[in-house]
C-alpha cells in the first residue's frame, strides 16, 4: 500500500490543480528535475502574436504587399503566417489561394499566386535564397531589441517589405521563473527566434540561459546535450515542433493550448495554462515521494519490530494482527493528508 496509495492521491490531487499527470513513473521522476527548458512561443508567450509595423520597400503599395504574403501565408500553419493572415482580415483585404505553396521547416515559405513569386521568412532564409535584404538592416537592429520578431517578404526576387511581430508574455512568467530558481532549478528558453528578440523576451521572463535561433530538429540535440552534463532535464512547450524535444527530455510538459501530438508526447499535461503550475506540479512530486518514504517507514517498523517479538513468542496473536491493521490504516491515512496539503 506504501506506494500505490501515495501515488494514487498525489495525480488526484494534481488533477485537481489542472495538472494532468501520465503516469507513476512521470510523478516520481519530476522531484529529481534540476534543469528546465522552456519553449518561448506558446508556453512563456501566450502564443497568439499580432502585427505591430508593417515596412514597405521598392514602392510597392502596403495594402497590396499585406494582401500578397497574407495571401501566401494562408495555407501555413505557423503562429507568425496566422498573425499576418489575422492583420489582413482585420483591413479588411480579399485573399486569394495560392498557386504553389511550400513551408521550409524552422525558415519561411515559398509560394505562388497571381503569376508572383513569392518568399516569406527569416533574413537568413531570403539571403540564401538570393534575395538582396540589406535595406531591411535598420529593421533588424530596431525591432528584435523591442522583444519583436521580424518577418521579410521579396515579390518576384526582390524585397518587398518586412512585417513586426510581437507575442504578449504570459503574466505568470516571471513568477514561474522565479519560483523555479528558488527551487534550484536550472531555466533555459529555446525558441528559433534571433538571438535579440530571444535575450528580451528572457529578461521580461526574468531567464538566464537563452539558446536562440534552434531549428525544430535542432531541440533534441540541445536536450542530449544537457542530459550528458549529467542533469535530469524536463521540457515544456505546446507545438509540434516541440515533440521530439518533448519525447527526449527526462520530464515532458505540455501546455494544454497545445496541439494534440505535444500533449501526447507529454507525461504532464497543464490545463489552466498557468505557468506556477509547473513548480507547482515540481512540488507535489517532491511531497508525493516524501509521502512515500514515510509510508515505507511505517510499514517496515512495525515488521521490524514485531517479527523478532513474535520469533521469540513475546507477542499475543491478537496485538500482531492489531499492529499490521494499523500499520496499513497509518499507511492510508498518511497518504490521505496529501489530498489537503498546500502545494
Amino acid at each position: 500500500l506504501a506506494t500505490p496509495t501515495a501515488i494514487i492521491v498525489g495525480t488526484g490531487k494534481g488533477a485537481t490543480m489542472g495538472i494532468l499527470i501520465k503516469n507513476a513513473e512521470s510523478l516520481e521522476r519530476a522531484h529529481r528535475i534540476q534543469t528546465i527548458v522552456l519553449d518561448k512561443t506558446g508556453t512563456l508567450t501566450f502564443g497568439r502574436p499580432s502585427v505591430t509595423d508593417v515596412v514597405t520597400f521598392g514602392g510597392i503599395e502596403k495594402e497590396d504587399f499585406v494582401r500578397f504574403v497574407a495571401s501566401a501565408e494562408r495555407k501555413s500553419e505557423h503562429p507568425l503566417g496566422k498573425a499576418v493572415v489575422s492583420y489582413a482580415a482585420s483591413l479588411g483585404l480579399q485573399l486569394t489561394e495560392p498557386q504553389q505553396f511550400l513551408a521550409h521547416t524552422g525558415l519561411g515559405i515559398t509560394a505562388s499566386m497571381e503569376g508572383r513569386k513569392i518568399l516569406v521568412g527569416k533574413a537568413e532564409f531570403l539571403r540564401n535564397e538570393g534575395i538582396d535584404v540589406s535595406d531591411a538592416g535598420p529593421l533588424l537592429e530596431r525591432y528584435p531589441n523591442e522583444g519583436k520578431t521580424l518577418i521579410i517578404a521579396s515579390v518576384d526576387g526582390r524585397l518587398a517589405g518586412a512585417f513586426a511581430i510581437a507575442d504578449s508574455i504570459h503574466p505568470s512568467a516571471r513568477d514561474a521563473v522565479d519560483s523555479l530558481r528558488r527551487m534550484g532549478i536550472d531555466v533555459v528558453m529555446m525558441t528559433g527566434d534571433n538571438q535579440r528578440t530571444a535575450n528580451a523576451i528572457a529578461r521580461q521572463a526574468g531567464i538566464q540561459y537563452v539558446v536562440a535561433e534552434v531549428l525544430p530538429q535542432d531541440k533534441v540535440a540541445h536536450i542530449k546535450a544537457l542530459q550528458a552534463q549529467g542533469k535530469t532535464v524536463a521540457m515544456a512547450g505546446d507545438g509540434i515542433n516541440d515533440a521530439p524535444a518533448l519525447t527526449q527530455a527526462d520530464v515532458s510538459i505540455a501546455m494544454g493550448s497545445g496541439t494534440d501530438i505535444a500533449m501526447e508526447s507529454a507525461d504532464i499535461t497543464l490545463m489552466n495554462r498557468d505557468l506556477r503550475s509547473i513548480p507547482a506540479a515540481i512540488r507535489l512530486s517532491n511531497r508525493t515521494v516524501r509521502t512515500i518514504r514515510q509510508n515505507l517507514f511505517w510499514a517496515f517498523i512495525y515488521n521490524v519490530i514485531g517479527i523478532p517479538l513474535a520469533a521469540l513468542g513475546l507477542l499475543n496473536p491478537i496485538i500482531a494482527a492489531t499492529a499490521m491493521a494499523f500499520s496499513s490504516v497509518s499507511v492510508v491515512s498518511n497518504s490521505l493528508r496529501l489530498r489537503i496539503s498546500k502545494v
